[in-house]
């Protein structure tokens, strides 16, 4: 197979990172609308909103904003996915869809569906090729492209529907692999099947001498649970005397930030890092250069708009106000946050993911994630933002010299106007939190103005528990959300009450 790896050292050398320009992007994203437009134009959503119409129109994008509305998950299920689940054909997109991708995070109550289309399938796929290209840029030897590829998901047995199948994404693109990436793969197919979180983990950590991983794949959380269980079983001082060739990590879904201290604690020496922003509605970005933000992928299946992420288009619950403003892809300001809509070959039209961005590099359309619509804490007008709460969480992590991997905000009543609850996960559980919270408020103040501000008016405290790392996690594994892509929220909503009572419960 030493064939193979110098064939894709030598098409990733070709294949390198190229910027098309702005007016290229925006003539891309409109071709992306007409060809989504044409493909669907005959389903129902096609027929009800007449993109027959739409498609005959001198401004295309302008039309089909005024005739489509803006869905959030509960009205596209309400109207239309509800129908595709069913079994139903041609409703959204054309032919019947086998597949839907469970969501994951712990902040709603159940998961939900996503439908995912061959077509999807195979979007997802391409892109997640062209990511591979990045690597053009590190440098790496022949040998690296011979090496194993650890892609640590969830299970690829999938629970059967009566007209379908469903599970976690990354399960269902595992099952889709190309035939010859199957001798780089790792764990393997057996234990991608496995659905018990712990003992996929346990198999993997009893064959990880057999490999030889060049990359790994996967959620941060979960990635280092992985490398910890190893390091442990094996008695190493880290992860490189089990993988020396371990040399590129590929993660997404969550800041990385956070982990990065404890992570590389784990480690023998450097590696390259990549950032991903793959989510179950489809492959929106990626990190093209090493030391560049994720591009947005302007012309594979997926059509963008920008709802300014304002008190304007959105209530202080992270609500979507009715009829607000989206912006199409040359409208955009640079170091603005926006809430991403998207239409796409799955069949999702005008569809709010939920996520918040910001334009980083407008020339070359890149971005960071900065949150969740409902993910953020506007009780009395603080605005905070969870790229706020987590830059402060790491400050306060470097001045005190500690691991915080993990932690959860919720907004409460207190003394008769309001109060934030933080809870902080780290294995110095002895920290005074007083110090914590001295000076988390303070580089809370100094990222953000309105939260300085109310913090002298309605927002009267920070209360702070100090946790172990681990108790995140168990509640995690008590609600069946563990491992794959599953993450826990930064800010806790509708489950606050019983994430409090689990802390209550469990923590001594």
């Amino acid at each position: 197979m030493a064939i193979i790896g110098t064939v894709l050292q030598e098409i990733v050398k070709r294949k390198g990172f190229n910027t098309t320009g702005i007016q290229h992007n925006i003539e891309q994203q409109c071709l992306v609308l007409k060809k989504l437009l044409n493909k669907a134009k005959k389903t129902a959503f096609g027929k009800a909103f007449n993109f027959d119409t739409i498609l005959k129109s001198k401004d295309i994008v302008a039309e089909f904003q005024n005739n489509v509305p803006v869905y959030d998950y509960n009205s596209m299920y309400e109207s239309w996915w509800n129908r595709v689940q069913e079994g139903e054909s041609n409703i959204c997109w054309p032919g019947k869809v086998k597949y839907f991708a469970l969501t994951s995070g712990t902040s709603g109550a159940a998961s939900k569906k996503i439908p995912i289309t061959n077509e999807m399938i195979n979007a997802i796929r391409k892109t997640g090729i062209r990511q591979t290209f990045a690597l053009r840029d590190l440098n790496l030897p022949t040998s690296f492209f011979q090496k194993d590829v650890m892609m640590l998901g969830g299970s690829t047995n999938l629970y059967k529907l009566q007209d379908g199948m469903e599970g976690d994404l990354s399960g269902i693109m595992q099952r889709k692999l190309p035939f010859w990436f199957g001798k780089f793969y790792k764990p393997g197919k057996p234990i991608a099947k496995e659905r018990d979180w712990n003992l996929k983990l346990n198999k993997i950590t009893s064959d990880a001498y057999k490999w030889d991983i060049g990359a790994m794949a996967g959620v941060p959380a979960w990635i280092q649970l992985l490398m910890e269980k190893i390091i442990d079983h094996y008695q190493v001082a880290n992860i490189h005397e089990i993988w020396p060739n371990f040399s590129v990590y590929v993660h997404g879904g969550v800041s990385f930030a956070p982990y990065r201290k404890s992570f590389e604690k784990l480690l023998g020496r450097e590696i390259y890092y990549l950032e991903t922003y793959l989510a179950s509605e489809g492959f929106i970005a990626y990190q093209s250069k090493r030391d560049s933000d994720m591009q947005l992928v302007l012309d594979n299946g997926i059509f963008f708009e920008f709802i300014p992420f304002t008190e304007e288009n959105f209530e202080c619950d992270g609500q979507l106000k009715a009829n607000p403003k989206a912006l199409f892809l040359k409208d955009v300001k640079q170091g603005a946050e926006y809430a991403i809509l998207l239409s796409t070959v799955a069949g999702a039209w005008r569809y709010l993911i939920g996520d918040t961005i910001r334009f980083t590099n407008i020339n070359n359309f890149e971005i960071v994630i900065c949150g969740r619509t409902k993910h953020y804490l506007s009780l009395c007008g603080e605005h905070l933002s969870v790229e706020n709460m987590t830059m402060a969480l790491n400050k306060v992590a470097e001045d005190l010299g500690i691991d915080i991997k993990e932690f959860t905000v919720a907004g409460i009543p207190h003394e008769n106007l309001f109060a934030h609850k933080w809870y902080i996960g780290t294995n110095k559980t002895d920290v005074d939190s007083n110090i914590i919270k001295s000076k988390l408020d303070a580089a809370l103040c100094e990222l953000n103005d309105d939260y300085k501000v109310e913090r002298k008016a309605a927002l009267k405290d920070l209360l702070i528990e100090i946790l172990p790392v681990e108790l995140f996690y168990d509640y995690m594994r008590a609600k069946g959300k563990e491992g794959g892509q599953n993450k826990f929220p930064r800010v806790i909503g509708s489950q606050y009450n019983d994430w409090d009572a689990f802390v209550n419960q469990n923590k001594n």
